[in-house]
């Protein structure tokens, strides 16, 4: 009984799959031009389900960590099935960070699982655990830019092409604002640990308030600047140019007329 009950724990979400197929539908939509009088509505969908099925994967990197930590009970708590409405927070999990890209395009990090960190032994794994979320990310990033780095965007629909690097964008700015050594962040819960026990106590009131504040300062307009001029410069370096994902984010934004693409794709 106890080994069907851990399996049922471990088994893939239905919510899950659904997200993956509607991902698989929408990127098949976007490069066939199924939907080529309003490519846009399939790059939404596209890149909505995508970034879902991220922040799914990253939860389930800090859950599967700590798992492996010592932390048996994320399995009860049905982290390790990959459903988003198992989270802690769902509304700062997904609902919020679906809705800042839709207004702005930034990739919004967002605290969902709950590590019972008593049971974890070791600041190597305490570091691990958070840094393993944002590290997803990375890699999310790294095989949606593949066809730019790896110089093989011949025969790639110039559509897909925008939504992988818009997508591409989203995976490195939530990558980079979650390492920020912020409280509240997963770049504060790396560096917690190796910390003095009155520095956490006095820094723990501030958590709450740590990714409100990261995304006040978005709002400065220097600020701003200075922090899409270092997202540019990574994607740069993944063979992604600013004209790639700012013709993506058009796309995306169809409610409000993006230009057709045999019209923007002479910009390249």
């Amino acid at each position: 009984m106890t080994t069907a009950i851990q399996r049922a724990d471990r088994r893939t979400s239905p919510v899950f799959l659904a997200l993956v197929a509607v991902l698989v539908v929408s990127g098949w939509a976007v490069w066939s031009g199924t939907l080529a009088a309003n490519p846009g509505f399939a790059v939404f969908l596209f890149v909505v389900s995508g970034w879902v099925v991220s922040l799914c994967l990253h939860e389930y990197a800090h859950a599967r960590t700590a798992l492996h930590s010592g932390d048996i009970s994320v399995a009860a708590k049905g982290y390790l099935t990959l459903n988003p409405l198992k989270y802690t927070h769902a509304l700062l999990s997904i609902v919020l960070p679906v809705l800042f890209v839709i207004m702005g395009g930034i990739g919004l990090p967002g605290g969902a699982v709950f590590i019972e960190r008593g049971r974890i032994q070791g600041r190597w794994r305490h570091s691990l655990i958070s840094a393993a979320g944002p590290l997803t990310n990375v890699l999310f990033a790294v095989v949606c830019t593949a066809p730019f780095w790896l110089h093989a965007l011949d025969g790639v629909p110039a559509a897909f092409r925008f939504a992988l690097a818009f997508l591409a964008l989203l995976q490195v700015t939530a990558a980079i604002l979650n390492f920020l050594p912020v409280p509240g962040l997963d770049g504060y819960g790396v560096l917690e640990p190796w910390l003095s026990p009155k520095l956490r106590r006095q820094v723990a009131p501030f958590a709450p308030f740590g990714l409100l504040a990261v995304f006040g300062l978005l709002w400065v307009p220097e600020v701003n600047r200075v922090f899409f001029d270092f997202v540019d410069t990574v994607l740069g370096g993944l063979g992604v140019s600013p004209v790639d994902t700012y013709i993506g984010q058009q796309l995306f934004r169809f409610w409000e007329g993006a230009p057709e693409l045999p019209q923007i794709s002479g910009l390249l």
